[in-house]
């Protein structure tokens, strides 16, 4: 069994918020409301490793620097890291490899909070 099984990026502004994601990753998000808050879920492929997640409106959702930090797998880091920083992103730690296969990046989104990125390559 695998432990994570959904995260919530908080969001102040979701139009603005699924226009940066959306862009930086290249993906398309599904709209939803889910017990009152508004709600961008990422997309989740069956039968493939991972876990949902959506970008998350409401009331209990405050964006920050400071809270859990978000890995979300690219295929190309050097790319959805410029595509982050054209967006308004800004870059807190620069694209590193960390073991022998895997690089991490991490960015500022356009709502405040701290995401980091990562591939294999």
């Amino acid at each position: 069994m695998n432990i994570a099984i959904h995260f919530e990026i908080p969001v102040q502004d979701l139009e603005r918020a699924i226009r940066f994601y959306e862009g930086v990753f290249e993906i398309a998000l599904e709209r939803v409301h889910i017990d009152g808050n508004e709600m961008a879920l990422f997309p989740l492929l069956d039968g493939v490793a991972g876990c949902s997640g959506a970008l998350a409106k409401g009331e209990s959702y405050m964006p920050s620097l400071d809270g859990t930090r978000v890995y979300l797998q690219v295929t190309n880091i050097e790319g959805a890291m410029a595509r982050a920083l054209a967006s308004g992103g800004v870059c807190l730690y620069p694209v590193t490899r960390v073991v022998e296969r895997v690089r991490v990046a991490k960015f500022r989104d356009c709502e405040g909070n701290r995401i980091a990125q990562q591939d294999q390559n």
